[in-house]
């Protein structure tokens, strides 16, 4: 597609009418006014079958005719929802409640059946006009949209897919993330620290797009990297060390003011005893066999990053017990909404963990299949994130 009008010669035309005269008319004044080619239809069906086999600029289009008359065709143009030409009504100057229903169907335009050069000159130039900025528009935005969906695809390469790669002695991880738009604000993380120890974190960057998706990345290689500058010799990095040095980094310059809500722990997969750190965020949950879901204990809810350097974040002890499974998540999953409005709600997650059995990978499967159910075909409004840590012992 050229960003310039096309040229006369270029220009493919579409003629459907049930009225040989009318059709000669119209094919020597388009040939007159330097457009020739021009392809003719004796009535709606022939139209639409005309559309089917070729691709045309603009339709001249008569109301009255039989087998299908105008008012059908942009019926059924409308209902297909294809990538049909834009439409000139051709019509009496009696017939305006009809012209009216077909501007209300998609016309462009309607054409008074005298066909009068200057007039049809003006008309075929506005309308071929609007349709090349339409053109302009939606090539622009299928660029934008691959833009997008390669940011995707690249913030998706950055958390980590081999979870027995990550996980450490008795441990079995499993995450998954699906953002409400093409690159999203929340993050998961499970990375082997030693051969003991791996750390785990779940995150949740205000706002959504672009924006969030490069605060994601920013976060998540900060906790990295200050996971790896803080762990010891011997020994495992502290989760609330690691928040306040990446919630420092995030901090400076934040003029945006957008803020993170993490959890983030380290646990020993030879033992299933761990500390863990919370900014703001949702508190795990706890799977069993045997027993209802229930919410980490004695857990200190922390601001969340991003809003003030110097915050002194701690971590808190746990441990995990034979079978046990840890779940964390962002709220997209809790606050995912219905066609009605509603939201799924903590009850409907604990519901969900429950039939779920402990094994990461089906406790992630069934809550996001739990929240698609819930959601009923309702737009997802905001990034959801799930990961499950089980510790065999």
């Amino acid at each position: 597609m050229s960003e310039t009008q096309l040229q006369g010669e270029d220009v493919a035309i579409l003629v459907v009418d049930d009225s040989s005269f009318n059709r000669l008319v119209l094919k020597r004044r388009l040939a007159e006014l330097g457009y020739p080619n021009v392809t003719m239809a004796e009535d709606g069906v022939q139209g639409m079958a005309a559309l089917e086999k070729a691709r045309f600029d603009i339709m001249l289009l008569d109301l009255e005719m039989p087998n299908l008359d105008g008012i059908g065709v942009l019926e059924q143009l409308r209902v297909a929802r294809g990538a049909a030409p834009p439409v000139i009504v051709i019509s009496a100057l009696t017939e305006m409640e009809k012209i009216v229903r077909c501007i209300e169907l998609g016309a462009e335009d309607y054409l008074p059946k005298s066909f009068d050069p200057p007039l049809l000159k003006a008309r075929l130039g506005a309308v071929l006009e609007k349709k090349r900025l339409r053109d302009l528009a939606d090539a622009r935005l299928a660029a934008l949209e691959a833009e997008l969906e390669s940011a995707r695809a690249a913030q998706l390469s950055l958390v980590p897919r081999d979870f027995p790669g990550a996980a450490t002695g008795q441990l079995a991880v499993h995450a998954a993330m699906v953002p409400a738009r093409q690159v999203g604000g929340d993050l998961y993380d499970c990375i082997r620290l030693d051969a003991k120890h791996m750390l785990f974190a779940v995150a949740d960057v205000s706002g959504k797009g672009a924006p969030a998706g490069l605060t994601m990345a920013r976060t998540l290689g900060l906790m990295r990297a200050a996971a790896k500058r803080l762990a010891p010799a011997d020994g495992a990095p502290d989760p609330g060390a690691i928040l306040a040095m990446t919630n420092d980094d995030l901090a400076i310059d934040n003029e945006s003011q957008t803020f993170v809500t993490v959890v983030v722990g380290v646990i020993d997969g030879t033992t299933g005893a761990g500390r863990i750190a919370v900014a703001g965020h949702d508190i795990p949950i706890l799977v069993a066999a045997g027993a209802a879901p229930r919410l980490m204990e004695k857990l200190r809810r922390q601001p969340a990053l991003g809003v003030m350097e110097g915050i002194p974040y701690a971590s808190d002890p746990f441990q995990l017990k034979s079978g046990q499974t840890m779940f964390c998540y962002s709220d997209g999953v809790s606050e995912a909404e219905d066609d009605k409005g509603g939201f799924f709600g903590r009850d409907r997650l604990e519901q969900a963990l429950a039939a779920a059995g402990t094994d990461p990978r089906e406790v992630v499967d069934t809550v996001l299949r739990a929240v698609t159910a819930f959601a009923n075909g309702a737009p997802q409004a905001d990034d959801i994130t799930a990961l499950a840590l089980r510790y065999a012992g």
